[in-house]
């Protein structure tokens, strides 16, 4: 959630932030909302200032035989109470509406975020070179139906299409990734939680997922609860309604579970195979740190997530991602892409943001100030440390070999008994 501050101080940030992003919103509305609901508050806190000093008078009264007028006085503080509860009433429906529309509201970019959409991405670096192939590439899913490790089929029978199934060494092969990856990010400072698969819908509003992104969630609404789209919202939620003390920080976390996804809308050739699935494993790295130093703890994160593709030996690039590209909590965000030769396509493996304050304001999350005297918002980041599909595509797709067998990387062989080669059983 935006700081409601803006509208106060500083509308017209607001209001480029949003255009920046390609997005709009009623302004005006939100700061005459905002304007009506601090003047009936205002009001009622006058009225209740004057019912406290106006009940003093009356036990005055009473002290001192005028019980009449004391009755007066309690007639007329019973209107005054009457309109308290009116203006309280008033300015709660008020609040409730305004809190909605700012609910709705992305987040701020950054400055150094370049405006417009998809087609203003940066590539920052790159790193490795795509492998070069003498022999005609084949996709993943022909590598993975031919080796016996993906099965598309009777996947699609029990749950329908966009889903997969992992078979036999498929199934270790995802195995083998994700303990590589946590072992990989707890040697390096990082806590792993394991946490619920489902969450509550303050949790999913926290992160930014509710109110707007409802129809993307797979909900199990007898019991209001939802199924995680990432790790991230476990791991935001972890910490809500808390006050941490600051000595606390920087809190790195990493957790492993199972994504759910509708990709409403999603159709064309990124739906083939497992380049976008209803269900897919990932490891998530979620941080919560001071503000001043959240930036350089977004370009570490970076760094741990482009670790795991380096020691995969996978090519990838760095891509700073336009206002109008990034999800709705980010203030700044890089994508790993991947090269997947087989389907000849960049592919995102890992996406880190910076959210700022906007997640801890709406997970109400704060952390003591120095010397322990007030609080104050921390910043929190998360980031796919990496996410196993499109890694997986592009491993099959970059170690197939001409006799459709697929060299397994050096850093998952302790994780596979030693085995060299995935190989049709």
């Amino acid at each position: 959630m935006i700081d409601v501050r803006l509208l106060r101080g500083d509308p017209d940030s607001l209001r480029e932030g949003l255009a920046k992003r390609g997005e709009e919103a009623d302004v005006e509305r939100l700061i005459r909302l905002d304007e009506e609901y601090r003047r009936l508050l205002a009001e009622s806190e006058r009225l209740k200032a004057e019912r406290n000093a106006r009940s003093k008078e009356i036990g005055q009264r009473i002290a001192e035989g005028g019980r009449e007028a004391a009755e007066a006085l309690k007639d007329e503080m019973r209107a005054v109470s009457e309109r308290i509860k009116e203006l309280d009433e008033q300015a709660d429906a008020l609040k409730t509406t305004l809190d909605g529309m700012l609910l709705e509201l992305p987040n701020l970019p950054h400055d150094s975020v370049p405006a417009g959409g998809v087609s203003a991405n940066r590539i920052v670096r790159s790193w490795g070179e795509p492998r070069t192939l003498d022999f005609p590439a084949r996709p993943h899913w022909e590598i993975g139906e031919e080796l016996g490790i993906l099965d598309f089929q009777r996947a699609a029978k029990v749950a329908g299409s966009g889903f997969v199934g992992l078979v036999g060494e498929g199934a270790a092969f995802s195995r083998a990734l994700v303990a590589f990856m946590l072992d990989r990010h707890r040697a390096g400072g990082y806590v792993e939680i394991a946490p619920p698969y489902l969450v509550n819908p303050p949790t999913a509003t926290a992160t930014g997922h509710l109110p707007k992104f409802e129809d993307q969630l797979y909900a199990a609404e007898r019991d209001e609860l939802y199924l995680v789209p990432t790790a991230e919202v476990p791991l935001m939620g972890w910490h809500r309604d808390e006050i941490l003390p600051a000595d606390r920080l920087p809190l790195r976390y990493c957790a492993h579970t199972p994504c759910f996804r509708r990709e409403a809308g999603a159709h064309g050739r990124e739906t083939r195979g497992l380049i976008r699935v209803h269900q897919f494993d990932k490891v998530e790295l979620v941080k919560i740190t001071e503000p001043e130093t959240s930036y350089e703890e977004l370009e570490s994160l970076v760094e741990d997530a482009e670790g795991v593709l380096q020691a995969l030996g996978l090519a990838y690039r760095v891509v700073l991602l336009a206002a109008g590209d990034m999800g709705n909590a980010a203030a700044k965000t890089y994508d790993l892409e991947v090269w997947a030769p087989g389907v000849e396509m960049w592919l995102e493996a890992s996406s880190c943001s910076n959210c700022e304050a906007y997640q801890a304001r709406r997970a109400n999350l704060r952390v003591k100030g120095e010397g322990g005297s007030g609080t104050r918002y921390p910043h929190t980041l998360n980031g796919s440390g990496v996410a196993l599909p499109r890694t997986m595509i592009a491993i099959l797709e970059s170690y197939q070999n001409a006799d459709g067998s697929v060299t397994v990387p050096q850093v998952l062989r302790p994780y596979l008994g030693g085995r060299e080669t995935l190989r049709r059983a």
